[in-house]
């Protein structure tokens, strides 16, 4: 799983570097999502190490890849689905509900202007 775990990696970073910049996003610091740091513990043994490494690794890719997916949804789709979702991103509970028309365009506009740079971090 290493080889799609590192393209997947690599592609969200291309991703945002082009496309964020396009449309005022602020990117998402790839080093909040990454961190490794287990394997320095002096009580695992080589495996448990290596083990660490593995899924810290993964686990950040994903999650770094999950916050750029989700910045990506609040700006063309801030929507809720029709039916409950297990597991929907930190920002999906703040999109309007399904079928809320009212004022979409305004509201839509709003969501964007929360990912700008200046109001992120």
């Amino acid at each position: 799983m290493i080889v799609p775990l590192v393209f997947i990696d690599i592609t969200m970073t291309i991703y945002q570097h082009i496309c964020f910049r396009l449309y005022n996003v602020a990117r998402v610091n790839r080093s909040h999502y990454v961190v490794i740091d287990r394997h320095v513990l002096s009580y695992l043994n080589a495996i448990e190490k290596f083990n660490c490494l593995y899924c810290s690794y993964g686990n950040g890719v994903l999650a770094y890849a999950r916050e750029i997916i989700a910045r990506t949804e609040q700006y063309w789709c801030p929507i809720k689905h029709a039916r409950k979702v297990v597991g929907t991103h930190s920002r999906y509970n703040q999109f309007l509900g399904f079928g809320e028309s009212e004022n979409y365009q305004e509201q839509v506009l709003k969501f964007r202007d929360a990912l700008k740079p200046e109001k992120i971090e």
